[in-house]
């Protein structure tokens, strides 16, 4: 690989076969504008449409271009990893392929990055998503930030530019689980955020199920704070302390007053109440007991298949 590259400009693709036209379109117009030597790394995340055969044959077109192509779907967050991997440059844009984050940012970027920052990163505002949407955005946002141990900018996805330093860092951090925009933030440096429409999608219905948006929550929250184990003691600790106040009214009712303090329907509503708690108790453990399993078995973050362009 040229080790003369300025800048390197990661886009994970899975089934955009209908956007990769326009995206270069518009990628290459802001190439232009650029002075930096520049590589595209796109990494086809095991596409089942004509994803592949459009990047190799824009790879054949345009010397600037490689393409990386993995076995199967791995998912967003390790398809970013294969091309940090794989990235040359001085600094590292990460971006994501359906339009959503406009190319023309990037001049924005490599501005900032030119005056001195390490990370830049985008601040999404006017999302195109809907009202439900965007409100539970916010709302993880809000909760990531104020459970983190590492304070994580709010609304900032992955849409940024990282100096070599910063990438290096990264691929230092071995972990399976990866929460890219918790991991650049966690990687310390100067860092600036940069207020950038977020667009809607250029073609088809959104790649990323509703199951894998909930996994990325989680991963950004189980991976940057133990407060949720500790929420589950101390909410045990209440419960137990409740039942506790609750059987000394009871035996006062029963032995000094001779009344019945509560019925049956109070005790098994109770009852279901405690075995709710141990449950989502459990739930809670579970989720850093799998990561540690994910961790122990040591896989490979992504099996690549093919690259094309490298050589040149």
């Amino acid at each position: 690989m040229d080790e003369k590259v300025d800048l390197s400009i990661v886009i994970p693709i899975f089934n955009e076969d209908e956007t990769i036209g326009e995206l270069w379109n518009r990628l290459s117009a802001v190439l232009k504008q650029l002075d930096e030597k520049t590589e595209v790394i796109f990494v086809n995340d095991g596409s089942r449409d004509q994803s592949l055969f459009m990047l190799a044959s824009l790879s054949q077109q345009h010397a600037e271009i490689r393409v990386i192509s993995l076995s199967r779907n791995f998912g967003h967050q390790c398809a970013l990893t294969a091309g940090i991997d794989n990235a040359s440059g001085r600094a590292v844009v990460l971006m994501d392929g359906d339009l959503q984050d406009a190319p023309e940012a990037i001049l924005q970027f490599v501005a900032a990055w030119r005056q001195g920052y390490s990370v830049v990163y985008a601040i999404r505002q006017k999302r195109k998503e809907s009202m439900i949407k965007r409100a539970a955005f916010k709302v993880f946002y809000q909760i990531q930030n104020s459970l983190s141990s590492v304070s994580l900018p709010l609304d900032a996805g992955i849409f940024s530019l990282m100096d070599r330093k910063v990438v290096d860092v990264l691929k230092q951090m071995p972990e399976r689980n990866r929460y890219l925009s918790g991991l650049r933030a966690y990687s310390g440096f100067s860092q600036v955020g940069v207020l950038v429409e977020r667009g809607p999608r250029y073609r088809g219905e959104p790649r990323v199920s509703l199951f894998k948006l909930f996994k990325l929550a989680f991963d950004g929250i189980f991976s940057f704070s133990t407060i949720p184990l500790r929420l589950a003691t101390f909410l045990g600790l209440f419960c137990a302390f409740f039942s506790f106040v609750i059987g000394l009214i009871g035996l006062y009712f029963k032995f000094v007053l001779g009344m019945e303090f509560l019925s049956w329907a109070y005790g098994l509503t109770t009852t279901f109440f405690i075995g709710g708690i141990q449950l989502l108790a459990l739930g809670v453990i579970g989720e850093y007991i799998g990561r540690i399993y994910d961790e122990v078995k040591q896989r490979p973050y992504y099996v690549v298949e093919k690259k094309i362009g490298f050589e040149k």
